[in-house]
């Protein structure tokens, strides 16, 4: 659904800008992008009493929709990604699951390939590279020590389309493979590890810049021995992942971690799988069998969490009328900090003229009430004018 060929302006919403929120304040569209001022004959789309804010930047999703980002055909991993956009989350990053290296990097020249195309932001490599005692819903046959080498492999076969790959640092190779990313440009993230307090600063100093899905799949903080939780959280080098979907956090959990690293260094994420957007029902991912049952996913075999069922809007409504967080300081973690960690910050992540024409538009319950994509409305709000 496109706007208007003279541009279209968006007005009277409260407007979320890096530099606060604007009441009654407008955006004004321009072809693809957010535009400075607006043309003569623009159509004018009345929002007063909504939100406007940017439009949400996912960097850890398995997929939605009934689809999976790790198996299937390219229209299989679009249909998540649509699945997604119509929840307000504009730019995706499409993650793996452990499976076979050759397996993962046929995969990874598939999603490159839809990275190229602009419908993905790239891919995320969440294993095989993680600890057995660790791997949450991840197939322990498969999994492998961090051998650059095979490291190196797995970011060639995605052909500059790589941007984040999930370590256990403690194991042999973790060091020199988050030397190995940070050279390449990839985000090297820490997860699924059982990590020290000290082995977790030391991958901090090689180079690692990401918590994954902080609290999960790591060791517990402990007063005596208190783990990487507290060395990821008190580094201003590392941002970490929150899911904030009820299950995955105890809300005094996600509020430690706002507090203690600050919004600016909070990144919201889904870590979805395919039934995100689409319901209960059995489920694979990767080659494990999960069963989703009252939107919670676990493996069949062993009961662990599998990942989440979360669209970013839901986390978004949460965050600020059951979290109490400042509306700006959810924008922040939700669109700004991927998207800066995604080095999209010249794109995405924030509404200013010169950057894509991406917004997600919230009633007063923070309900999705339009979203626009690149200048189209995939979700389109109601009331129209001209200018």
């Amino acid at each position: 659904m496109s706007g208007s060929a003279h541009g279209t302006v968006l007005s009277g919403a409260r407007v979320v800008l890096p530099t606060g929120t604007v009441a009654g304040g407008r955006v004004i569209v321009d072809g693809d992008r957010i535009a400075g001022s607006a043309r003569e004959g623009a159509e004018i789309v009345d929002l007063t009493g909504h939100w406007i804010v940017p439009g949400f930047v996912d960097m850890h999703n398995h997929g939605g929709g009934g689809a999976s980002f790790t198996s299937g055909t390219a229209e299989d991993v679009l249909q998540g990604v649509r699945t997604h956009r119509a929840h307000g989350t504009t730019t995706l990053v499409a993650s793996t699951v452990t499976g076979a290296l050759d397996e993962l990097a046929r995969r990874a020249g598939l999603l490159a390939e839809l990275t190229q195309a602009g419908e993905i932001a790239g891919i995320h490599f969440e294993g095989p590279f993680i600890n057995p005692c660790r791997k949450g819903a991840h197939k322990e046959d498969l999994l492998r020590d961090p051998d650059p080498a095979e490291v190196r492999k797995l970011v060639d076969a995605a052909h500059g389309a790589a941007r984040m790959v999930t370590l256990a640092t403690e194991l042999p190779g973790g060091l020199d493979s988050v030397r190995l990313l940070a050279e390449h440009g990839v985000i090297a993230a820490i997860g699924h590890t059982d990590a020290s307090y000290e082995q977790t600063r030391a991958a901090i100093d090689a180079g690692a810049t990401v918590a994954t899905h902080l609290f999960n799949a790591m060791p517990a903080l402990a007063h005596r021995e208190p783990g990487p939780i507290a060395a990821l959280l008190e580094d201003e080098r590392i941002t970490v992942e929150l899911i904030n979907d009820g299950t995955h956090l105890h809300p005094a959990a996600l509020e430690l971690a706002f507090h203690h690293a600050g919004a600016h260094r909070v990144a919201l994420i889904t870590d979805a799988m395919d039934a995100a957007g689409f319901g209960d029902g059995t489920y694979h991912l990767g080659p494990l069998e999960v069963e989703v049952k009252d939107g919670v996913a676990r493996l069949v075999e062993g009961g662990s969490i599998a990942g989440s069922t979360l669209t970013l809007d839901t986390a978004f409504k949460r965050s600020v009328t059951l979290d109490k967080l400042p509306v700006e300081s959810v924008v922040q973690a939700i669109s700004a900090n991927p998207a800066k960690l995604l080095g999209l910050y010249d794109q995405v992540g924030s509404l200013e003229p010169g950057k894509y024409a991406d917004l997600v538009v919230l009633d007063t319950a923070f309900d999705v009430k339009g979203v626009m994509r690149r200048g189209e409305w995939i979700v389109s709000p109601a009331v129209r004018g001209q200018l």
